[in-house]
């Protein structure tokens, strides 16, 4: 693989050779990863898996026509004919008055932000297939240990580098690695038709970070073993609470609802409601890509923009669209640094290490006054409508009985409308980054509970 700074000078070079062959303006994209993966389930090795790639995407500008191609041949009559090709599609494109790259005077200049995301420039050492085979056996293991546990669908472990870097005509080339780590187990419960399943896992950027194998074991297997025998819950209203695992997707809907395109496009039950509130007063949702080793961590967004945290929601009130350059000015605003780009295409808009602030309450008070209500620890399925904010999906988690989680439940539909779940939406304190969105246990009163 590539040194980020070979990866730079690769994404430069297309985009000179870009620009001579023709072109307005260009920029391009190098991705190269390598990734190992072993999995075991019963005690024995299932799998071992190790790949490895490379790609370089070119976008070019013909004045306002562009077109996007994209290569894993790297040779240089392959990259010749890759920029020949960019450029006569781009030729015959439709005009697209908003498209572009970013603002020149607004592009990330001198050397990225240290953010620590490559574990082995930190001196860590490369995982070896045995290393990763240990630690999915004792995850397994540790697993299958938990009385009640009657059958596996395995262990496993992986490790994965990845180089990224992005060049443009204008004056941009920057590039960074990251590492990551994950280990997780899934195991079963209860016997025949009514076994049950669940999983643990943890993933990191850094190897030493990794939450211990028999601890994710032991959690899967005692989640699995919680939820035998599940019962039905009668339907109606009630107060339904959302686990950290599961209440993160609410923060994907709302960024689906504010990101540029759903704006310009008017397919957003948010359409109008920028500098208005839209949670109650004690929720707070940021976006940090400067957070230390985090799963989302970035120096820089898909346009080669700077990157900086921000309140995305202050207080119950919805501070900003996210923006990419096009969207920006279609909306005749400014970019936000939220662009996102892979190998191929345009950018789109995606969020770092997005997290919800925790409130003041431990969860266990943020429940002690419901009679009736339902603690949902899986969602199923994606009945959530972008346009109008019907959300309704199935679930399964564990009744909630005056003030105290009880038995488990299961094939029952949660559905409300997003703009007044976000309104009934209270935050607990045990808010914890495990994930790339985070988010503390989510209370929302007044959902509406259907027993299937």
């Amino acid at each position: 693989m590539l040194t980020p700074d070979q990866a730079r000078d690769r994404a430069a070079d297309i985009v000179t050779r870009a620009k001579a062959a023709g072109a307005d303006a260009a920029d391009a994209v190098y991705a190269a990863d390598t990734s190992l993966d072993v999995a075991v389930r019963l005690g024995a090795l299932e799998d071992v898996g190790r790949s490895e790639s490379a790609e370089l995407g070119l976008r070019v500008f013909v004045g306002k026509r562009s077109a996007s191609v994209s290569t894993s041949d790297l040779s240089a009559d392959a990259l010749s004919a890759l920029v020949d090709r960019a450029i006569a599609m781009a030729r015959e494109a439709p005009e697209d008055a908003w498209a572009g790259l970013a603002p020149a005077e607004r592009l990330m200049h001198g050397a990225p932000p240290m953010l620590d995301l490559d574990d082995l420039a930190r001196g860590g050492e490369e995982a070896s297939p045995t290393a990763l085979r240990d630690a999915a056996q004792a995850a397994e293991d540790a697993a299958r240990a938990v009385p009640g546990v009657t059958n596996s669908e395995g262990g496993s472990a992986s490790a994965a580098r990845s180089i990224w870097a992005l060049a443009t005509s204008h004056g941009f080339a920057a590039a960074y690695a990251t590492t990551g780590y994950g280990l997780s187990a899934s195991v079963l419960a209860g016997e025949g038709g009514a076994m049950v399943r669940d999983y643990a896992y943890s993933s990191k950027r850094h190897r030493s970070a990794l939450d211990d194998p028999a601890e994710i074991g032991t959690r899967a297997g005692n989640r699995a073993v919680a939820r035998v025998n599940p019962g039905r819950l009668a339907s109606g209203p009630m107060s339904v609470v959302f686990d950290p695992r599961v209440g993160s997707s609410l923060l994907g809907h709302l960024i689906g609802a504010i990101s540029g395109q759903a704006i310009t496009r008017k397919t957003s039950f948010l359409l109008d409601a920028l500098g208005t509130q839209v949670f109650s007063s004690g929720v707070t949702v940021l976006d940090d890509p400067h957070l230390p080793h985090g799963l989302r961590s970035r120096p820089f967004d898909g346009e080669g923009l700077p990157v900086s945290p921000m309140a995305i929601i202050d207080a119950g009130m919805l501070e900003a669209w996210l923006l990419d350059s096009a969207s920006a000015r279609q909306l005749g605003l400014e970019p936000t640094g939220h662009a996102a780009r892979g190998v191929g295409g345009a950018p789109g808009v995606s969020t770092s290490n997005l997290h919800m602030a925790a409130g003041d309450l431990p969860p266990e008070t943020l429940i002690e006054d419901i009679a009736n209500g339902v603690l949902v620890t899986e969602l199923i399925g994606m009945g959530v409508n972008g346009v109008t904010g019907d959300y309704s999906r199935g679930a399964a988690g564990f009744r909630i009985e005056n003030g105290v989680v009880t038995g488990p439940v299961a094939e029952f539909t949660i559905a409300g409308n997003l703009k007044d779940m976000f309104r009934e939406l209270t935050p607990a304190n045990d808010l914890e980054f495990r994930y790339g969105i985070n988010v503390p246990t989510i209370r929302i009163d007044g959902m509406t509970v259907a027993s299937g």
